[in-house]
């Protein structure tokens, strides 16, 4: 299916219902929830030095999911929505019964841009919803949305930097890799169920057809 199929409003339709399930889980969740559980650092966090500087990388998170929606194939921008919503629903189970929290490294009260932005950042921010990173299910899902042979320069630039968001999410330890690897696992799982909810439609869609 061409991506010139879909209008730039339906477009914007299934990202405000994928992306505004997360919002509604996210917050929703953060006040239903009681003290979160402390998660250890690990090894992999600790080979990973902390950064203010690693905003940047980790605020491109929030260009990575518009674009997503607006570039990628009119078919995969449906999944998109789908395996977003499904993936917010399994975190916020998640977030409910199991709620977490991390020892955030205190922020300085220097000028610099990239400090002020991280000080906004966590006024605005939860400090609990850990685990599982919803910062990297939905960055996973937004890579494999944008991956196609037929754009290979615009499918590795999404790997580079959806790696790289992954690395800025442990450097500003916004999360630990125990989160992170349980976000992913989940974007993995949420990808796959929104697959087959497409394929059981479609299905379904030609046997109607057909009968008809």
């Amino acid at each position: 299916m061409n991506p010139s199929s879909m209008t730039v409003r339906s477009r914007l339709l299934h990202l405000l219902a994928g992306w505004g399930s997360v919002g509604l889980v996210y917050f929703s969740s953060d006040v239903l929830q009681g003290q979160g559980v402390l998660l250890p650092e690990t090894a992999i966090d600790h080979a990973i030095a902390y950064t203010d500087a690693a905003i940047w990388l980790y605020l491109s998170f929030f260009l990575l999911i518009p674009y997503a929606y607006l570039a990628a194939d009119a078919a995969r921008v449906r999944w998109l929505a789908r395996a977003m919503a499904l993936s917010a629903l399994a975190c916020g189970v998640v977030f409910l019964l199991y709620p977490t929290t991390l020892a955030y490294p205190p922020v300085g009260d220097g000028s610099a841009w990239s400090t002020q932005a991280l000080r906004m950042l966590q006024a605005a921010d939860s400090a609990q919803n850990c685990l599982p990173s919803l910062h990297g299910a939905l960055t996973l899902l937004c890579v494999w949305a944008l991956c196609d042979k037929r754009h290979l320069l615009r499918s590795a630039l999404a790997v580079a930097l959806g790696v790289a968001i992954c690395y800025a999410i442990i450097a500003l330890r916004r999360h630990v890799s125990i989160d992170l690897a349980a976000g992913l696992a989940v974007g993995v799982a949420g990808g796959m169920l929104a697959k087959m909810q497409v394929f059981w439609a479609a299905r379904r869609a030609i046997s109607i057809k057909t009968a008809s």
